[in-house]
């Protein structure tokens, strides 16, 4: 059972995380690829309610059991292109973050795949994403129920 149900959030609050959700996917980004970072960032942060969501919308869009199953251990894998691995490591490292910037090469290897202003709708899908793991981790929403609408 949640310790916060959708009776108790306060009004408006997932109002205003929704409209940063339809910033990032209206942005040039694919949702294949907010997907991917979604899962990741959950997969990374322990949040079962939202692993069970992403999965569940990527399967949706086509992605394969094998690529899913891999996600968890992507770096060991040739199944995700260049661009995918270095979109994979920013998000790890962005969500796991450490006192220090984030590296130089870790940055500049997004840029041979994307543009500035798509690295920025990047980092707020990977920060949106984590906002969203600790509302879910707080609230302990049931995972499961999920259902792509």
């Amino acid at each position: 059972m949640a310790r916060i149900t959708y009776q108790d959030i306060p009004k408006g609050l997932f109002d205003y995380l929704r409209t940063i959700e339809d910033t990032i996917v209206n942005s040039s980004l694919s949702r294949q690829l907010i997907e991917i970072i979604r899962l990741r960032t959950a997969q990374k942060n322990g949040c079962a309610y939202c692993v069970d969501m992403h999965h569940k919308e990527l399967k949706h869009l086509g992605e394969t059991d094998l690529r899913l199953s891999s996600l968890c251990v992507w770096e060991e894998t040739p199944y995700f292109t260049e661009e995918e691995r270095a979109v994979l490591n920013f998000t790890d490292i962005l969500t796991k973050l450490s006192r220090k910037p984030i590296p130089d090469d870790i940055y500049n290897e997004l840029l041979n795949f994307f543009t500035k202003e798509e690295v920025c709708y990047i980092t707020l899908a990977i920060s949106q994403s984590n906002t969203w793991n600790r509302l879910m981790k707080t609230f302990e929403f049931t995972p499961g129920n999920y259902q792509v609408s």
